[in-house]
């Protein structure tokens, strides 16, 4: 069979894996926090027609001959650019500026998230909208009295409650993590990350870091950029349909040689 026909599938499959990619981007257009990933492809292995030559006394050297099989999956990398902000003046509506990821805890496990729009459980605990309890610095869940009088967070992530009596109490800064490798971190859906052997662990005592309230990050998805390369997907896997189809009436008239 051609090797072209094989070329030509290796590359249906890479854009229909792009494909997917970017429409799951332009699905999450309007989600807070979300980072929006990026297909990217390498070659397959060439095939050796004939390897090169040194240059002698009377001739000179020649390159290499080689037949490429297609290509392959590279990397789907998680883009991690910061969103725009939106500003909602709903007080546990937090933005992180710069890098960092907000720390919640759902029994004994630990996730990110760049997503801010926290709630107050029954009890006071700042929690997701899952109910995942958010962290402070100290690694524990923060509590708000129901019966402050008012509340409000600041720019280095401490939360200052106005109680019943009219006093003012700090509590501990919300929790920003960071990594040296955040594009190791896994999606796990519901705007939520977690730790990989390649992006490192969460440590203790978690540092505060740049919090904006009243705001909310929006997601990092350029509209323009996705239909553009929905665009350039959608040629290449017609160019590659083609090749397949090249090749094919190529068999025909080799087959039909014998009749």
């Amino acid at each position: 069979m051609l090797r072209s026909m094989y070329s030509g599938i290796s590359g249906m499959k890479g854009f229909q894996t792009k494909l997917d990619v970017i429409g799951n981007n332009i699905a999450n257009v309007n989600t807070y926090g979300f980072k929006k990933g990026r297909v990217i492809f390498k070659d397959m292995i060439s095939q050796q027609i004939s390897g090169a030559s040194a240059a002698t006394a009377t001739r000179g050297g020649t390159n290499p001959k080689q037949v490429g099989l297609g290509s392959s999956l590279a990397a789907i990398d998680t883009v991690h650019t910061e969103g725009s902000t939106q500003t909602t003046a709903r007080p546990l509506d937090l933005a992180i500026a710069g890098d960092g990821f907000f720390v919640v805890q759902d029994g004994t496990n630990r996730y990110l998230t760049r997503a801010g729009n926290f709630y107050l459980d029954k009890a006071g605990d700042l929690v997701t909208s899952d109910g995942l309890y958010v962290l402070d610095t100290t690694g524990n869940k923060i509590n708000i009295p129901l019966n402050s009088k008012s509340f409000s967070v600041g720019s280095d992530g401490k939360i200052v409650i106005v109680d019943s009596n009219d006093q003012r109490v700090e509590k501990n800064p919300i929790a920003i993590a960071t990594f040296s490798n955040p594009e190791g971190l896994e999606k796990v859906g519901q705007n939520l990350y977690r730790t990989t052997t390649n992006s490192g662990d969460i440590q203790n005592p978690l540092t505060g870091g740049t919090v904006v309230s009243g705001t909310l990050e929006m997601s990092n998805v350029d509209l323009s950029e996705e239909f553009t390369e929905m665009i350039v997907a959608q040629r290449g896997f017609q160019a590659n349909t083609r090749i397949i189809t090249t090749s094919d009436e190529i068999l025909q008239e080799l087959v039909n040689l014998k009749r």
